[in-house]
């Protein structure tokens, strides 16, 4: 059956899909990934790729980004990131570095400001990265920094962005000539308003088991789960055989035994040709895979990305051998 999902009943063991079909389970696998809210930045929608406004965060509006970072002259270069959870939390940032090094081959770098403004408390939530990341952007000249401060308004007419922080609500307006915007992002809305949701909306699992906290014979994975990571496809890598056994030990009658340990990687591109490759757990200690210090700026594990990692993605992990 090929459906879309539009409610849970997990008192019924049934979920209700669009085409009025129900189906029972029992055991539930919920997959269902987050939504892009472009909605909560007034003045956005219907100005993404156009009117210097771009956005990686979709497949409609991607090629948008490339076209102004070609076309860019000079001036403000504004780079978002929301307080919200995001897909890939490393994203924001990479496009501004990429940026920058495509405003130097183009000779229009020395009369450029990029600005990078994020509703998250720093650069990076942990303190290795952070540090090097800190290196990176002081290696750029990319000094106006802003953190604790959401996108809340566009004005395409005027080209000025409108960012409130989170802690005094105070708000700035920012001119641009370019503007990058990463939504933010949520739980989908049928998860939003379900009985599986938590306080913020995702699906509220155990932390280690990936198992509902209510419902036993209720799983959850990837960016729908409230698991307290990033999240990322290399998360998802480690959280699927997880899930399968403990849903296997579930069916059993038996307890789930296999645990996961927040493991996450962030490849984070800092130009052409050079990549620190983040790898944390839950308690944000580096679980680094390579016998060397991976916060270090470095041109193998910019191949690593750009090679190997799209055949681990495309011919391992969406095939089931990695």
């Amino acid at each position: 059956m090929k459906d879309s999902v539009t409610a849970f009943d997990p008192a019924a063991r049934t979920v209700h899909t669009a085409g009025g079909g129900t189906v029972r389970y029992d055991v539930l696998v919920v997959a269902a990934g987050l939504q892009l809210d472009w909605h909560k930045v007034k003045g956005l929608a219907g100005h993404v790729g156009r009117d210097g406004i771009c956005s990686n965060y979709s497949f409609e509006t991607v090629d948008s980004t490339w076209k102004a970072i070609r076309s860019f002259t000079g001036g403000d270069a504004v780079f978002t990131q929301p307080s919200t959870p995001i897909k890939c939390g490393g994203a924001p940032q990479k496009i501004m570095y990429l940026a920058d090094d495509a405003f130097r081959r183009q000779g229009v770098r020395d009369r450029s400001r990029i600005h990078f403004w994020s509703g998250t408390a720093s650069i990076f939530a942990v303190e290795k990265y952070a540090t090097a990341l800190k290196g990176v952007l002081a290696r750029k000249g990319i000094t106006d920094t802003h953190f604790r401060s959401d996108l809340v308004e566009v004005r395409p007419a005027s080209r000025e962005a409108v960012f409130r922080n989170l802690d005094t609500a105070q708000e700035f307006v920012q001119r641009y000539d370019m503007l990058h915007v990463t939504p933010p992002m949520s739980a989908p809305d049928f998860i939003k308003s379900s009985p599986l949701a938590g306080p913020a909306g995702w699906v509220e699992v155990d932390q280690f088991t990936c198992r509902h906290v209510r419902h036993p014979d209720v799983f959850a994975l990837g960016d729908c789960a409230n698991l307290p990571t990033s999240k990322t496809g290399a998360a998802i890598r480690k959280q699927a055989p997880v899930v399968a056994a403990n849903v296997l030990a579930t069916l059993r009658g038996t307890e789930p035994a296999e645990r996961y340990d927040g493991y996450t990687s962030c490849p984070l591109v800092t130009g052409y040709g050079s990549l620190i490759l983040a790898e944390f757990d839950y308690s944000g200690k580096p679980a680094e895979t390579f016998p060397f210090d991976q916060s270090k700026e470095r041109w193998s594990m910019y191949q690593l990305k750009r090679h190997v990692l799209p055949r681990l993605y495309w011919s391992g992990m969406l095939k089931g051998r990695a």
